[in-house]
């Protein structure tokens, strides 16, 4: 069972071993909330590898670079996984990058100990890691690991970091049920202190009779995962799942069945109602936008909403915005009104938007990019 990074890292923390102090998002609009200091490492969460030569790391240098770049690797597939989460973390000023982990091997009745000096993405094109055949996690011998690295690593400090360090992880990996447990990079900041930049690490399913996280975990990846409706709570919006093709963006319970209707009468099928009306604000409509791209069965977004105390200039420069962010290439239809309407065009204008006069024309143009889109 291959844990994600941030799990990894948990495993990695809880048993001694320093770690770059991150947290989670499941959404862009949750790092509004955090208090950040950028620059910034975006990495998306999957139990897969080669995430980095994949674009699944990236750097950002302000809240603006980290949102959008949240938005993306959610929205993006690694290795034919989509991921739930996206770990943030500092930037780390890496001075050097070294390789080690601790791995089961029969070859060696128990545990082996792999090091390179040399760490990172092109750790499979250089000389094989040095190996030390641990055994029985008890067997583990400073000066036997000592002798090793003597012959590969110059710096001694670093040697007897590592050592430290490999102690921690042949120990983690026979208390905590682990197959692998890899640190790639293993970095060197200027201070000379080690951190683990990155975790892999595998957990053994066939431990799950002993281990009740390990059997938590599969008893859930047995589950579907379900929709989320909780993260549409969470932002105070109304969200119910349909089963049509059109998804709605809209404001007011009333305004938002009249347009369900409206896309039934036109021949489409809702794809949800999702009310906006609890949360008017660009952080509602951002993850508004997140669920209906992030769902594969929308083919099209109608962003239907009357305004009374909402302004709809106000809607249309975040629009504008959001637009401009966005990824996604699923078509957008427009109908705003209300007070200050008559602005709409103007703002729309400067973005290649368009906003329809009628309500009754934004549905049929949805529908039939719809259709268009599924091929009928």
């Amino acid at each position: 069972m291959l844990l994600t990074e941030h799990e990894g890292k948990r495993l990695l923390a809880a048993a001694g071993i320093a770690v770059p102090g991150g947290f989670v998002v499941r959404s862009a609009g949750a790092l509004a909330r955090r208090n950040v200091a950028y620059p910034v490492a975006v990495k998306t969460q999957v139990a897969a590898g080669g995430r980095g030569k994949a674009g699944g790391v990236v750097r950002a240098r302000s809240r603006r670079e980290a949102q959008n770049a949240v938005s993306r690797l959610l929205r993006t597939s690694f290795n034919g996984e989509t991921p739930r989460a996206v770990l943030i973390e500092p930037w780390l000023e890496i001075q050097r990058e070294l390789y080690l982990s601790v791995t089961v091997d029969p070859a060696a009745e128990g545990y082996v100990v792999l090091y390179s000096p040399r760490g990172g993405v092109e750790i499979e094109a250089g000389k094989p890691p040095a190996r030390y055949d641990v055994g029985p996690a008890r067997e583990f011998r400073a000066y036997r690991l000592r002798e090793i690295l003597a012959t590969v690593e110059t710096d001694a400090a670093v040697r007897e970091r590592v050592i430290a360090l490999a102690r921690r992880l042949v120990t983690l990996a026979a208390t905590r049920d682990c197959t692998t447990v890899e640190i790639n990079p293993l970095a060197k900041l200027a201070d000379g202190s080690l951190t683990a930049a990155d975790a892999k690490i595998v957990r053994d399913e066939y431990a799950g009779f002993r281990a009740a996280d390990i059997a938590a975990a599969l008893e859930k990846a047995r589950r579907p995962e379900p929709r989320p409706i909780s993260r549409a709570l969470a932002g105070n919006l109304m969200l119910v799942w349909l089963d049509g093709e059109v998804g709605l963006i809209s404001g007011g319970a009333g305004m938002t069945m009249a347009t369900m209707d409206l896309i039934g009468d036109a021949g489409g099928k809702p794809a949800c109602f999702l009310d906006c009306s609890a949360n008017p604000t660009p952080t509602g409509y951002r993850l508004a936008f997140e669920l209906l791209d992030g769902e594969p069965k929308v083919k099209v977004i109608l962003v239907s909403i009357f305004g009374g105390l909402t302004h709809m200039d106000r809607v249309a420069r975040t629009m504008k915005e959001i637009m401009a962010g966005r990824r996604s290439r699923k078509p957008v239809v427009f109908r705003l009104n209300g007070t200050n309407a008559k602005r709409v065009d103007e703002i729309f204008a400067e973005a290649g938007l368009r906003n329809h006069a009628a309500l009754e024309n934004a549905v049929a143009e949805a529908v039939a990019l719809a259709k268009k889109r599924y091929g009928r």
